[in-house]
C-alpha cells in the first residue's frame, strides 16, 4: 500500500508539472494573438493609403482600368493559397481550412500554395496538388518577410505558367468557438474597387514621373503585398486563438485528472490509516487478555 501511495504521489506531481506547461503555452498564445490584433490596424491603414494612390493613378490612364478583371475561381490552372498553422496544439484548425478549400475548388489543375508546416502535412494527406509550401510565422515580426516570399513565389508561378487567377483562403479571429474562414480573389487585380465617381471634378490628377501603366502595376503589387500581410497576420492571430482554446480544454482535463488522483490518494491514505487503527486495536485487545 505504501508503494501505491508513492506511485500516486509521483503521478500527482507529474500532473501538476503538466498543468504548469499548459498554462504557460496558453499565456504565450494569448500574448501572440493580442500582439497580432494590435498590428492588424496598421496594415489596414497601409492598404487604405495604397488604395487611395491607385484611385488617383487611375485618372492618369485613359484605358479601361476601372473595369473589373475577374476570373472563375473554379477554373483550371488556378492557384489557391492556404494559410494554415505552423505549430501544433490547434485542434482541427488545419483540417477545417484544407477541407473547405478542397470542397470549393475541385478542378484537376488547381494548384495549392500552402503556408504552415502542420497544414502542409494535412494537405498532403488529403491528396492536394501542392506546388509550393513555406512556413507560417512564429512571431509577428516575421510576417512581412514571409509575405514577400509568398508574393515572389506567386509571381514566379504566374510568369512560368498560364494561370487563370489566385485565390486566398485563411482563417480570422472570431468570438465563437471556431475561427471564421475568409475566401477572396487575389489576382487578377481588380482595379474597379478603387474607382471613385465624381473624384475627377474635385481633384486634379497627380504629378508623376513614370508612365501611368507602370505606376499602376507597381501600386497593384504593393497592394497585393499589403493584402498578404493582413491575411497572414489574421491567420496568425486565429492560429494562436485556436491554440488558446485547445490549451483551455487540455487544462480542464488536467484539473479533472488531478482531482481524480487526489481523491484516489486520499482514499488510499484513509484505508492505510484504517488498517493501522485495526491493527492497533487488535494488539491492544491481545495485550489486555
Amino acid at each position: 500500500m505504501t508503494e501505491r501511495m508513492g506511485a500516486l504521489r509521483e503521478h500527482i506531481d507529474s500532473v501538476r508539472e503538466l498543468q504548469s506547461v499548459v498554462n504557460a503555452m496558453r499565456a504565450i498564445a494569448a500574448a501572440r494573438s493580442r500582439e497580432a490584433r494590435e498590428r492588424i490596424a496598421g496594415i489596414q491603414s497601409c492598404s487604405l493609403v495604397i488604395g487611395e494612390a491607385i484611385a488617383d493613378a487611375l485618372r492618369l490612364d485613359d484605358r479601361s482600368r476601372g473595369e473589373a478583371a475577374t476570373s472563375d475561381p473554379r477554373a483550371s490552372n488556378h492557384i489557391i493559397v492556404l494559410l494554415c498553422a505552423e505549430q501544433g496544439f490547434v485542434g482541427t484548425f488545419n483540417e477545417h481550412i484544407v477541407e473547405s478549400a478542397h470542397a470549393a475548388h475541385k478542378a484537376d489543375k488547381t494548384e495549392y500554395f500552402v503556408m504552415g508546416t502542420r497544414g502542409e502535412t494535412v494537405a498532403r494527406e488529403h491528396g492536394l496538388n501542392i506546388g509550393w509550401a513555406g512556413p507560417m510565422p512564429i512571431h509577428a515580426d516575421e510576417v512581412p518577410v514571409l509575405a514577400d516570399r509568398l508574393a515572389d513565389a506567386l509571381y514566379d508561378q504566374l510568369r512560368a505558367a498560364h494561370t487563370s487567377g489566385v485565390s486566398l483562403v485563411h482563417a480570422q479571429p472570431a468570438p465563437g468557438l471556431s475561427p471564421t474562414l475568409v475566401r477572396h480573389a487575389l489576382l487578377p487585380f481588380d482595379f474597379a474597387r478603387f474607382t471613385r465617381p465624381g473624384s475627377r471634378a474635385r481633384r486634379s490628377p497627380p504629378l508623376v514621373s513614370m508612365p501611368a501603366a507602370t505606376l499602376l502595376a507597381k501600386l497593384a503589387q504593393e497592394y497585393v503585398f499589403a493584402q498578404l500581410c493582413e491575411a497572414i497576420m489574421l491567420s496568425y492571430a486565429a492560429e494562436n486563438e485556436a491554440r488558446m482554446r485547445a490549451m483551455s480544454a487540455a487544462l480542464d482535463n488536467v484539473h479533472q485528472t488531478a482531482r481524480r488522483l487526489s481523491g484516489s490518494f486520499c482514499r488510499l491514505r484513509q484505508e492505510m490509516v484504517t488498517a493501522e487503527i485495526v491493527e492497533l486495536s487488535a494488539g491492544t485487545r491481545a495485550t489486555s487478555r
